[in-house]
């Protein structure tokens, strides 16, 4: 028996957490001795060779001419607050900054998909209620204090917003497709940022070398991202894909050893406990 379809599309949704979440710590951390706009043109570069070979590979069709262009738009707007996302990481806590993109990148689309395709069940609005409650509970600073970052989250969370709205835009074609489409805005959008700045040396060999990794596994994360989009309502796949940060802040405290407190790990619970409930419809 086949599961039923709001569980693929959670299934999908945690695909993507733990993609995102994985590239989101190695991008921040790898920034710090590179320039973000030239590590994302690296990433961007990566990711494309490989989702590129994969959809060619597959014989599947092209999207339709809307969602090329919506996968194009949606690849900029990502492509950039990408770049954006990972100065913000680089330069605050990534504990604290990671969520506050999130929650707001979750927030737009599930408005709008409210209003769009009408208000979902009980439960599953129970369970966005716990999504952002957790996600606060991971970003709150324990000490009142804003951390560094915190604006360019914000901003990057307003144009991973824009990258979930165009996705959902461009349709039913094929996701290794559109991941490859979206690899390609997001390339066009940095490598022009990084020649007007003229900075192309400032990343190292080791450098290069992980954003192609980091590339890679980012664009695994899309891929998911646009599977659950296509299989279900775009509040659900946007809430459960936006709890990346949690794998975000698990690596940081594992491999930085950045703080984390006790409410932390109950919003990290929260956060858990929401994906069923979403995906009860």
């Amino acid at each position: 028996m086949s599961a039923a379809p709001q569980f693929v599309t959670a299934a999908y949704g945690m695909a993507a957490v733990g993609a995102w979440g994985t590239s989101d710590f190695l991008g921040g951390y790898f920034t710090r001795r590179a320039n973000a706009f030239v590590f994302t043109a690296v990433v961007n570069l990566g990711g494309l060779a490989l989702v590129a070979a994969l959809a060619l590979a597959s014989h599947a069709a092209l999207p339709s001419g809307r969602g090329v262009a919506w996968a194009l738009a949606g690849g900029i707007s990502g492509g950039a607050s990408l770049a954006v996302f990972y100065r913000a990481l680089s330069s605050g806590r990534m504990g604290l900054t990671a969520p506050v993109a999130a929650v707001l990148s979750a927030a737009i689309p599930t408005i709008i998909s409210m209003f769009t395709e009408g208000l979902p069940g009980k439960i599953p609005i129970v369970g966005f209620v716990f999504a952002v409650a957790g996600l606060w509970l991971i970003t709150r600073a324990e000490d009142g204090s804003k951390p560094e970052g915190i604006g360019l989250a914000v901003l990057a969370g307003l144009g991973f917003a824009g990258f979930y709205l165009c996705i959902r835009q461009a349709g039913e074609g094929s996701p290794l497709w559109m991941a490859t489409l979206t690899r390609v805005g997001g390339l066009i959008v940095t490598g022009l940022i990084v020649l007007l700045q003229g900075r192309l040396r400032e990343i190292t060999a080791s450098g290069v070398g992980w954003g192609v990794v980091t590339g890679g596994i980012d664009s695994a994360g899309t891929i998911f991202f646009v599977l659950a989009s296509q299989t279900g309502r775009l509040d659900e796949a946007v809430v459960i894909s936006s709890l990346y940060p949690a794998v975000t802040v698990l690596l940081a405290r594992v491999f930085l050893k950045e703080h984390f407190t006790r409410w932390r790990f109950v919003g990290l619970l929260a956060a858990l406990a929401a994906v069923p409930m979403i995906a009860a419809q």
